[in-house]
């Protein structure tokens, strides 16, 4: 890996910023920008720049000429976890936080998550809420992930909610250095390779993470403009489309159920329609044992799915260790907080007799 301009070596800096970028030439002046002008100032900056054949690399360089908290790195094109792998190796701060090269922080990001680090020793991972940057009703969908992803600020639901989707913002995140080493960084996709499937690399980091028992938590203050233009990796690359994270979630959720479902692996899932059932196929092939459906639809009640017997949320016992333990697998907007309510209703609690998932 090759370096930039010789800079002034920042041992003391609180915090490492980790910046892997590819192309990134029209936003990669406002996003270091966001970055220089923090609240914070003993931090570096390690941008890596992944082979890029625009002005990246000369636009890093001459950042750092201009401020020595900014260190750029050269790799040949090897993908996104490589670069974030890299520049995590070369941090040197006690904190490493994620920055991408489209979005923007907003001032007091990195005061506002070391100081809750400092804190709270409990906590590995610190995110925050963020802001979506983009069209609210031409990407609707999006701006409610955003919101979904504001709701979920304790410890508690982030993990509970860890199976339906990724439940913290991958550029928003800050962490104790020693997990990598710990649990390592990004597992570089293998997509391409013959006979790989891809994956989403950020997502499958933090379930690891998750599952190694990492607590992770959010300050509840905006920290970050989330942007959403149309190079976004989520929107066009494949190992973050549906069936990817349907994937790697399954391999984790598996392995979850198996410490936590004293039934496992039978289990009684809400949500008979077909995306659902198509959402259950990965945990399904890996041996999960579906004993019901359950649903409010009147024309579901009472069929059976390839001979699973749809049933009716009043079917479902109150919640004992024996009590069936529940999937609850019903992503329209409202469901899952309905569903939830129903469940405590019965005593069950997310991540104790049942779980959500995506």
């Amino acid at each position: 890996m090759s370096g930039g301009p010789k800079v002034s070596a920042r041992v003391s800096a609180k915090v490492s910023v980790c910046l892997p970028c590819r192309n990134a030439a029209a936003t990669l002046p406002a996003a270091l920008d966001s970055l220089l002008g923090q609240t914070l100032p003993d931090f570096e900056i390690i941008a890596v720049d992944d082979g890029s054949d625009d002005a990246t690399w000369d636009i890093l360089c001459d950042y750092a000429r201009r401020d020595n908290r900014v260190r750029p790195l050269h790799q040949p094109h090897q993908g996104v976890a490589l670069a974030w792998n890299a520049a995590c190796a070369e941090s040197r701060a006690p904190y490493i936080a994620r920055m991408d090269a489209d979005d923007l922080c907003l001032p007091r990001r990195l005061e506002l998550q070391a100081a809750l680090l400092d804190a709270d020793q409990s906590l590995g991972l610190v995110s925050g809420r963020v802001r979506f940057g983009g069209c609210r009703t031409a990407r609707a969908g999006y701006a409610a992930h955003v919101d979904w992803l504001n709701s979920l600020l304790t410890p508690e639901d982030i993990s509970a909610s860890r199976f339906v989707d990724s439940p913290i913002a991958n550029p928003s995140v800050m962490f104790r250095r020693e997990l990598v080493d710990q649990f390592g960084g990004a597992l570089p996709n293998t997509g391409d390779a013959a006979g790989a499937q891809p994956f989403p690399e950020d997502y499958e980091q933090w379930l690891r993470w998750l599952e190694g028992g990492v607590r992770m938590g959010k300050v509840a203050e905006e920290i970050l403009v989330w942007n959403d233009p149309p190079t976004r990796l989520s929107r066009t690359a494949s190992e973050y489309g549906v069936e990817a994270f349907a994937r790697v979630k399954a391999q984790y959720l598996w392995r979850w159920l198996a410490r936590h479902n004293r039934r496992h692996p039978r289990v009684w899932v809400w949500g008979a329609g077909r995306v659902s059932r198509q959402k259950m196929a990965p945990l399904v092939a890996l041996g999960l044992a579906i004993e019901a459906f359950v649903d409010i639809d009147a024309k579901k009640i009472g069929q059976s799915v390839h001979g699973i017997p749809v049933l009716p949320r009043t079917a479902i016992p109150p919640y004992s260790p024996s009590a069936p333990f529940l999937l609850a697998n019903v992503a329209s907007r409202g469901a899952r907080e309905e569903i939830t309510a129903w469940l405590e209703g019965l005593g069950y609690q997310m991540g104790v007799g049942a779980v959500a998932v995506g």
